[in-house]
């Protein structure tokens, strides 16, 4: 009778391995590979021979109601909730140490409890009185939060059934432990078992819980990948230290839009809420510069205008700097190579540097037309127009492509003040609002129109 033996899976992508490795050779992932005891299969046990409960199956029609949800009164934080928090969700909110994550969930916490939620704060990282200090700093020593320092999963989910609360905050789950698991607390195995237990916790009681994750220094939640599956919302809280802006961005949510966000500034009564973006991320804008260019976004449902900053100059080094903050680098360089290909207008010795105002991370294809208007205006010594907007995707051609929401661009760019905008030939708009309109079909037209250049 053949023995069986231990199968090694990795815990990014779920290849399996037949030895242990340091790096998984699917997935290119490092000290993702652990050992897990198969299924016990022996003579007749097979798929055919189990006799299991047949599961009812029903229609995709419904006259249930959507889930209720309750609100926090934090207007950015219920906006990339979808709405407000939905009873027996799980969320999972990760960010850089030090970002604000303890202050902007003490602070939701605060403020659901304040509307009636019975809400818990459990953190693994600090003493009891350290989150007090917090909330006092914060000026929340009133609300009605209740808190507990604990790291031992059984106990906190004996503490949760009894409590019964709305809402409860895990701060965090790599700090917690199980009993039944044999791993140090912050492995895989540790991460993967406090995640199941309390998301299952959650569905089966309906409490709503937050659980707070650390990031890699690739600004990915750290742990198993398999827990972004289990939960029904991933948010992270992004930022630059020497900021005070910060960006809440859900990139997935079963109850509401991804990719929406949620703006706060960082002051010294806690993080306040900013319910205009485009007009704080281009409050310091001045006289016209080189180098500079307004874009026109859309973040989730809200249009987003932000500033994008090039500086071209000589390099004494072999291989030019490419220095690039805020933007996907492979798509700048895209960007730069269409520029010299399609244009003929090389940066060959020149270092290129690339910032977006503010600390904002801007993903958008449509933001290309944007980079290049600011490259080509750094690299010109020649501004744009300061009243003009843009925004279009560029292809490998060099043709401008139009892009969704770009009525909701222009409104969002009237409201500030701007009265003109640079867009593809091709973008179809209903009404622009009173707005000048210049439609470009390439980039070698807008090099034309633009910088008076061919």
């Amino acid at each position: 009778m053949a023995k069986s033996t231990n199968a090694f899976t990795c815990t990014a992508c779920g290849a399996s391995h037949k030895k242990w490795a340091g790096r998984c050779d699917a997935c290119g992932a490092w000290n993702t590979i652990v050992e897990e005891a198969p299924l016990s299969q022996g003579p007749g046990r097979g798929l055919g021979a189990h006799k299991g409960r047949a599961v009812p199956l029903s229609s995709l029609q419904t006259t249930e109601a959507p889930p209720p949800r309750s609100l926090s009164g934090m207007e950015e934080l219920d906006r990339v909730l979808g709405g407000g928090l939905v009873p027996g969700s799980a969320v999972l909110i990760g960010g850089d140490p030090g970002i604000g994550k303890s202050t902007l969930l003490l602070q939701g916490a605060a403020a659901f409890a304040r509307r009636g939620a019975n809400a818990v704060y459990i953190s693994g990282e600090e003493a009891s009185a350290q989150v007090r200090m917090r909330a006092q700093r914060l000026g929340l020593a009133d609300a009605p939060v209740r808190l507990g320092s604990e790291t031992n999963l059984r106990d906190i989910l004996t503490t949760l059934d009894n409590e019964r609360p709305d809402l409860a905050i895990i701060d965090s789950v790599q700090t917690l432990w199980s009993d039944q698991v044999e791993a140090a607390p912050g492995s895989v195995a540790q991460v993967r078992a406090a995640a199941h237990e309390l998301v299952t916790f959650a569905k089966r009681k309906g409490v709503a819980i937050f659980l707070v994750g650390h990031v890699t220094k690739d600004g990915q939640i750290a742990g198993p990948r398999v827990v972004e599956h289990m939960v029904d919302t991933v948010i992270y809280f992004e930022g630059e230290r020497g900021h005070q802006f910060r960006i809440l961005r859900s990139v997935k949510n079963r109850f509401g839009p991804a990719d929406e966000i949620g703006v706060f500034e960082m002051t010294g009564a806690g993080l306040a809420e900013v319910a205009n973006p485009s007009a704080l991320f281009l409050s310091e804008r001045g006289q016209p510069v080189p180098g500079s260019a307004v874009f026109a976004g859309i973040e989730g449902t809200r249009p987003v205008l932000t500033e994008v900053q090039a500086l071209v100059a000589p390099s004494t080094l072999a291989s030019p700097r490419r220095t690039v903050v805020g933007l996907d680098s492979g798509r700048v360089s895209t960007i730069l190579a269409v520029l010299e290909a399609r244009c003929g207008i090389p940066f060959a010795g020149l270092d290129v540097f690339l910032n977006v105002a503010g600390g904002m991370r801007v993903s958008e294809p449509a933001a290309d037309l944007a980079i290049a208007g600011a490259l080509l205006s750094a690299r010109e010594d020649s501004a744009l127009p300061p009243e003009a907007v843009l925004f279009g995707e560029i292809s490998l051609s060099g043709a401008l492509r139009p892009v969704a929401q770009a009525e909701n661009r222009l409104k969002e760019a009237q409201k500030l003040g701007f009265s003109q905008a640079i867009l593809p030939d091709s973008q179809k708009v209903e009404g622009a609002g009173g707005m000048g309109v210049s439609r470009i079909a390439d980039l070698t037209g807008f090099v034309g129109e633009v910088f008076g250049a061919g």
